[in-house]
């Protein structure tokens, strides 16, 4: 069974930045792909950014609109993938999910229900 657990998330200024972080159990950590999602208050859970399992070259995958400001990175030895996020608006205010899933194809790391394992979520709040 894994487990994900989310830190970091917060209040923050307009323009500011904030790093999470997502510590997963198990013992196949670098076999996952792992991807951050977000949802905002009455809107649908979308995806923000994914990075696959080094099998696959650990290759990332950008929200287009989000990869000026967002980075996505994993320490695998360490079993934490991180959410880089700078120059924060506003309309980034959500709760941020960390998930899992093994054996993901290119095509299928940003549909949420491709994930098997998922965080609780972290409170992500840009405001001034």
């Amino acid at each position: 069974q894994v487990q994900l657990v989310e830190s970091g998330g917060g209040s923050v200024l307009p323009g500011g930045s904030l790093r999470l972080s997502c510590a997963v159990s198990g013992d196949t950590f670098s076999d996952y792909a792992m991807g951050w999602f977000r949802q905002a208050p009455g809107k649908e859970r979308e995806f923000v950014m994914a990075i696959r399992s080094r099998s696959s070259g650990g290759r990332v995958v950008y929200e287009d609109s989000l990869k000026d400001r967002f980075t996505i990175s994993r320490d695998n030895a360490k079993k934490l993938v991180y959410l880089q996020m700078n120059s924060l608006k506003p309309e980034d205010t959500a709760v941020y999910y960390c998930a899992a899933g093994l054996r993901m194809i290119l095509s299928s790391v940003r549909q949420a229900s491709q994930y098997s394992y998922w965080g609780e979520g972290t409170q992500v709040t840009v405001s001034s």
